[in-house]
C-alpha cells in the first residue's frame, strides 16, 4: 500500500490517501441481494440490512459478532500522538492495511479528519445531545431513517456502545478531560448512507458522557485509479472552455471583461482536489446464493431473537 498525505492549497493537512493494490476482497466487506445487505467479516454475519422502498431507510439486525482489527490503545500511545490526526492517520493505516478484519480492498481510499458531522451542532445544542442524536439507536434491531437524517449524517456502531460506567469508558473520559484521546474510526458505507463505527465504541461513549466533540478518522472510497487519467482531463478541459468562452467575450466587449483565470484557476483546483477526497460508492459483491441465501442467514441470525423483515 502507498501512503501520501492529502493538503489543502495552503498546506492545510486534510487526511491520508491510501492506494491499495493486490487486495481482491476483505474480511470486512458489504454483499447485496437485490434490496438485502449483510456486512461480513471473516464469514461472519455482521449486519444484515434490508433498504425500504420507496428508499426512505434501512432496518437491520447486528449480530454482535463484529470484532475491531486495531488493538487496545494505550495511554501513553493517547499522550504522544494527541494533537495530530496526522500522525494518528498513518498509525491507523497500518492497522487497516496489515490487520485481519479490515474493510480496505484495491482502489485509493482517503483516511481523513474533516467530518460533516460536528458542522451539524446547532450552538444551542450540547456535544452530549448532538452526538446522541447521530446515534441510531436500536439493539439488535434498529432502523436508519433515511427521511429524517439524510446525507450521512448518522452514525451506526457495529456493536452497542458501553454505559458510562464500563471501566474502559471510565479509563476514556480521564483521556478525554486530557484532550489526549484517541479518534474513533468511522466508515462510511453508502448503502446505508451512514458511517459505521470500526474502531472507538468506548471513546465515543467517553466523549458522549464528557459531552465533548470526539476525534474522527473518516474512511471512504475515492476515485480510483484507472478512472483519474479522464477525470483530470475534465477537469483541464473545463478550465480551458472557460478560458475560452472569457477570451470571447472579451473580443466582443473589450478588455475590461476579466480573462477569466481568477474564477477558472479555482474551480480547476477544486475539481483536482475532489480526485483525492470525493466519496465514491462503497463497493459491494454480490452474494453467492442471492436473496435465498441471505434470508437464510437472517432466520440463523434471528432465532430465538424476535425477526427481521425479510
Amino acid at each position: 500500500m502507498q501512503r501520501s498525505d492529502v493538503t489543502r492549497d495552503d498546506g492545510t493537512w486534510v487526511g491520508l490517501s491510501l492506494d491499495v493494490r493486490g487486495r481482491r476482497r476483505p474480511e470486512l466487506c458489504v454483499f447485496s441481494a437485490g434490496p438485502r445487505l449483510l456486512i461480513s467479516q471473516s464469514s461472519r454475519p455482521v449486519l444484515l440490512a434490508v433498504v425500504e422502498e420507496p428508499l426512505q431507510g434501512v432496518d437491520f439486525r447486528r449480530t454482535d459478532e463484529y470484532r475491531s482489527f486495531v488493538p487496545p490503545l494505550r495511554a501513553d500511545v493517547g499522550r504522544a500522538l494527541s494533537g495530530s490526526p496526522q500522525r494518528w492517520a498513518h498509525r491507523f493505516a497500518r492497522y487497516l492495511i496489515g490487520s485481519p478484519g479490515s474493510p480496505l480492498h484495491e482502489g485509493r481510499w482517503l483516511l481523513s479528519c474533516e467530518s460533516p458531522l460536528p458542522r451539524r451542532r446547532h450552538a444551542a445544542t450540547s456535544h452530549a445531545e448532538h452526538w446522541s442524536s447521530m446515534l441510531v439507536e436500536g439493539h439488535p434491531d434498529g432502523y436508519i431513517d433515511w427521511f429524517l437524517h439524510s446525507t450521512s449524517f448518522e452514525v451506526l456502531p457495529l456493536r452497542p456502545l458501553p454505559g458510562p460506567g464500563d471501566s474502559r469508558v471510565k479509563a476514556y473520559r480521564k483521556q478525554v478531560r486530557e484532550g489526549t484521546l484517541p479518534p474513533v474510526l468511522l466508515w462510511w458505507v453508502s448503502g446505508l448512507d451512514c458511517h459505521l463505527v470500526l474502531d472507538g465504541h468506548a471513546r465515543l461513549a467517553a466523549a458522549i458522557a464528557e459531552s465533548s466533540a470526539p476525534p474522527l478518522l473518516h474512511l471512504h472510497r475515492t476515485v480510483p485509479h484507472d478512472d483519474l487519467p479522464a477525470r483530470i482531463d475534465d477537469a483541464v478541459g473545463f478550465y480551458e472552455d472557460e478560458l475560452a468562452r472569457f477570451a470571447g467575450l472579451r473580443a466582443l466587449h473589450g478588455p475590461t471583461v476579466p480573462d477569466g483565470t481568477a474564477t477558472a484557476g479555482p474551480q480547476l483546483a477544486r475539481r483536482l482536489h475532489d480526485l483525492d477526497t470525493a466519496k465514491q460508492p462503497t463497493w459491494a459483491w454480490p452474494l453467492p446464493g442471492g436473496e435465498d441465501r441471505w434470508r437464510h442467514i437472517a432466520r440463523e441470525v434471528t432465532t430465538g431473537r424476535g425477526r427481521l423483515r425479510t
